[in-house]
């Protein structure tokens, strides 16, 4: 197609961009139209969280005020460093 003057090139570009969408839907359109996860599918998926935030916590409540070992203050600025 000759493109004359801006009118007729605004139309072509719109053609042009719907043809490509056509062609991209046509192209990706496996079974129909994409769908959520099944039950049965969703519970097959194990995503796992964060492993060390509890650490942390653990240590601070319990080993680290044990009466038969403290902490001086150097040490727990160390700590508090890492």
């Amino acid at each position: 197609m000759v493109v004359t003057n801006m009118r007729e090139l605004l139309i072509y570009a719109k053609q042009q961009k719907k043809l490509r969408a056509e062609e991209h839907r046509r192209k990706h359109a496996h079974e129909g139209k994409c769908s959520g996860l099944t039950d049965k599918e969703y519970m097959r998926y194990r995503v796992d969280g964060k492993k060390t935030y509890s650490k942390a916590r653990k240590f601070t409540h319990n080993r680290m005020w044990k009466y038969d070992k403290r902490y001086t203050v150097n040490q727990l600025k160390q700590i508090a460093k890492l």
